[in-house]
């Protein structure tokens, strides 16, 4: 009898769990007795960071604001692209927003002074007006806005403006050249430019060789083509040297650039490397003397020479000569070397003291000095 009462009990509590749902789940295993509910995990949890927005970095940097606008037919304004491209004859104008305007434009424009072109500034805006427009005047226009105090201005980054125009003219595929013949410098610090530019915008263009005759190719590494620039050399040495030419074909049609002697020059960038030299230290009364200042420098570096002498103040006359020329010093190595000679005739007693040169260029100046005396 008690054995039927705990069969009967044990089905009454089975029936119970089926009803109550209190089977463990078919994926999970049943849990251990005792066994913790919550089990260890070891996942890193990444602590969240909150995203900055695009917006909030971009407002930490001053924002560029173009303020050119190019004038167009029936008195409308609109903004260049980055390059347009006209046709040769038409009259170009742009203007830039702003009472104190800068402008930059071709160099041969200014070279020749052009009267064709006109720049202005009016209470509002800055405006530059070309006529009768070439292929020679192909290049890049720029505007920026200056921010002054008193006469001391600055160029405003936040407010600039540029386009490249190329003008095209029937039977021109080159940006005309005003010589037949250039010459560019190699220098091994920096890159070296072939100036091969187009006015038409599908020209495919090449590099070549006189002699030996064959193309150079632009291969991306060493020689790259720009089209606002032209050959590129982005690492000169003295293999790149020689006579070399550039041939546009567009529309069936082809054309040879001028031809550019390439030279390379193997000299440091910096302040004149100067030196000075008098043709005696020791002068007597009546003679006459002479005082050398020499630099040796890059073939396309300007120097200026400035002298300081002893009769200065009293008004003593001087002779001076500035010169310069072309060396070679062998290998192929070009070098221009600019003098300066003084001279001094009939030497009186207040010619006598320091001779003081002062040599500059681009990047810095350097000074010299030697003594003379009167002997």
């Amino acid at each position: 009898m008690k054995v039927w009462l705990l069969l009967g009990l044990l089905l009454v509590q089975e029936a119970l769990e089926d009803v109550t749902g209190q089977h463990p789940p078919k994926n999970k295993r049943p849990k251990e007795p005792g066994e913790n509910r919550i089990k260890p995990t070891n996942k890193k949890v990444k602590p969240k960071i909150p995203k900055t927005k695009d917006r909030d970095s971009a407002d930490s940097q001053p924002k560029t604001q173009s303020i050119m606008m190019q004038m167009m037919d029936k008195g409308r304004f609109q903004k260049p692209a980055a390059t347009l491209s006209l046709t040769a004859g038409q009259t170009l104008e742009l203007r830039c927003k702003g009472n104190k305007i800068g402008w930059s434009y071709p160099t041969y424009l200014d070279t020749f002074k052009d009267s064709r072109l006109s720049v202005k500034q009016n209470e509002r805006y800055g405006q530059l007006t070309l006529v009768n427009s070439t292929a020679a005047d192909t290049g890049e226009f720029s505007c920026w806005g200056q921010l002054c105090n008193g006469y001391i201005c600055r160029k405003d980054e936040a407010k600039t403006g540029s386009t490249y125009i190329i003008f095209t003219e029937k039977g021109e595929l080159f940006v005309p050249s005003p010589s037949y013949f250039d010459v560019v410098y190699l220098n091994p610090d920096r890159q070296a430019v072939v100036p091969c530019r187009v006015t038409v915008l599908s020209a495919k263009v090449t590099l070549h060789r006189e002699f030996p005759a064959k193309e150079i190719p632009a291969n991306g590494t060493d020689i790259v083509y720009d089209m606002k620039r032209g050959f590129v050399y982005l690492q000169p040495h003295s293999d790149h040297q020689g006579v070399v030419y550039c041939k546009a074909e567009a529309g069936g049609k082809s054309q040879i650039s001028v031809k550019y002697q390439l030279l390379y020059a193997e000299v440091p960038s910096g302040p004149p490397s100067t030196s000075i030299l008098a043709s005696s230290n020791k002068v007597k009364s009546g003679d006459d003397i002479s005082v050398l200042c020499s630099v040796l420098g890059e073939p396309d570096v300007e120097v200026e020479f400035r002298w300081i002498y002893p009769g200065q103040k009293d008004e003593r006359p001087v002779t001076i000569q500035d010169t310069w020329r072309l060396i070679h010093r062998g290998l192929g190595h070009t070098t221009r070397i600019s003098q300066s000679v003084m001279t001094v005739e009939d030497f009186e007693t207040i010619d006598a003291g320091y001779y003081i040169c002062t040599a500059q260029n681009l990047r810095g100046q350097t000074t010299v000095a030697t003594t003379v005396e009167f002997s």
